[in-house]
């Protein structure tokens, strides 16, 4: 059989027994493949990654070197929490690199969305490129290939993998839950003791919110569409809605309008609530929202979030919007 095709006796793993039994496989079946060599992951903080942290920890533990990039483009406490639960909780072996400066730079004045995709996605590569040369005896990479991957795009995972390594800095793959479906991995992610927000985390795109800052990114505006989502995720889960909505979250296009703040005539930003709900993301619909949620949020969002005067709801379906909006 080949090796990227899930095993037709592997049962669901839907309970925590099954997922405790997955766990144990999997630390005998890693501390069998690693022996007593270093692995490498790229740690982005998603639930994929983070799982297949957490399995490495119990597996090899400091044979792990986890390298967690913030680029500036994660939302609002990600990197402060892949801090406090893999170095200071996990006692991980973990390297965070600030290079914030370095991709908001690159992206001024880039406007075109594949554009922008793509050197956030070169950037990366080179970061972590740079990091691998300052470590010595690395063998193995792992990453948060999960079966959708596989089944979508072959063994390689294009958001999270750092496929664009030179020749000399290729190794060993390890995919400890490249069989597993995204719910799978959150039932483990839950056994391995994760923290439930970091389990149950929305989908999130590869180029995080330089996708949601739409046309070229400003560091003011990018600040707009942080702070803009953090209280939408939060008005949703005192709500109510968190887990019950697919994916939420808010966009701030390169345009102003006008507005009054103070008695006096303002020129500033919209923000945008994107909510929807789907089963393969291939089709979607607009999630019913509570009018007078709604009306909240845009009460906290144009009061709390420095440069917004407006607040918008997006009506539109998958087709014919797609669930981002670059």
């Amino acid at each position: 059989m080949p090796d990227n095709i899930r095993p037709a006796s592997m049962a669901r793993i839907t309970t925590p027994e099954l997922a405790q039994q997955f766990i144990q496989e999997q630390i005998a079946e890693l501390k069998k493949q690693l022996g007593n060599k270093k692995v490498l992951l790229a740690l982005s903080g998603g639930v994929d990654s983070s799982v297949v942290a957490a399995l490495l920890i119990k597996a090899v533990g400091q044979q792990l070197v986890c390298v967690h990039v913030n680029h500036g483009l994660l939302r609002k406490g990600e990197p402060e929490q892949v801090i406090e639960v893999f170095r200071n909780q996990m006692k991980a072996n973990l390297i965070y690199v600030d290079a914030v400066d370095r991709f908001l730079s690159r992206l001024a004045d880039v406007a075109d969305p594949e554009q922008k995709r793509k050197i956030i996605g070169s950037e990366f590569i080179r970061v972590f490129e740079e990091e691998a040369r300052k470590l010595d005896g690395i063998e193995f990479l792992a990453q948060g290939t999960i079966y959708p991957d596989i089944i979508e795009s072959g063994p390689v995972k294009s958001h999270h993998n750092v496929g664009g390594l030179p020749e000399d800095l290729q190794f060993e793959l390890v995919e400890p839950i490249k069989f597993l479906f995204k719910d799978e991995v959150r039932v483990v992610g839950r056994e391995l003791g994760l923290p439930d927000n970091m389990v149950s985390r929305q989908p999130f795109p590869g180029p995080g919110l330089g996708v949601r800052c739409i046309g070229a990114i400003t560091r003011d505006r990018l600040e707009a569409v942080r702070e803009s989502d953090a209280i939408l995720r939060e008005e949703f889960a005192k709500n109510g809605l968190q887990g019950k909505v697919w994916q939420y979250f808010t966009i701030v296009p390169d345009i102003k309008s006008t507005g009054v703040r103070d008695n006096l005539r303002s020129f500033e930003w919209p923000v945008i609530i994107r909510a929807v709900n789907t089963r393969d993301a291939m089709t979607a619909t607009v999630a019913d929202i509570p009018f007078t949620l709604l009306q909240h949020i845009t009460a906290r969002i144009t009061a709390e979030v420095k440069g917004v005067n407006r607040v918008l709801f997006d009506l539109t379906p998958k087709p014919t919007g797609t669930i981002e909006w670059e």
